[in-house]
Formats: C-alpha cells, structure tokens, sequence
C-alpha cells in the first residue's frame, strides 16, 4: 500500500501560489471588463459631425448611385 499524501519528487504541482494567481487574474480581468463596459457605454453611437454632414446635404440623396464594377471603378 503506497500513501499518496505527497508527490515524487520529480513531480511538478501547482499548489496554493499557482491558485492565488490565477484567482488574482481572474479578478483583475472581471475588473477590467466592466471598466471597460462602462467606458463603451459613453461613447457616442453616431459622431456629432455625421449627424452635422447628414442634415447639410439631403440633395446627394436624389441623384442614383453609380454602379461600381467588382474591382471599384465606376461603370459608364
């Protein structure tokens, strides 16, 4: 019968240190993110100046699309 309260010594285990660490990343990464969700939630959907750009030139929206060809010059 063998006791296998202790590893061989040629064995490698994590033990407590290795716990604590990554229970500390993963505090920090919850941290983090929701740090960052609350940085995202006051950046503004649509940029003042395209909302700017959008009211100065409702005449654009009447003329047709030119049609492109699939490497992006205009079609005659």
């Amino acid at each position: 019968m063998t006791i296998l309260a202790s590893p061989a010594a040629n064995q490698v285990v994590p033990g407590i240190l290795g716990f604590l660490v990554v229970a500390a990343m993963g505090l920090a990464l919850y941290f983090l993110l929701r740090s960052m969700n609350k940085q995202l939630r006051k950046v503004a959907r649509q940029p003042r100046w395209r909302e700017e750009a959008r009211e100065d030139q409702p005449a654009e929206q009447d003329q047709p699309e030119q049609d492109y060809s699939h490497n992006g010059t205009p079609q005659a």
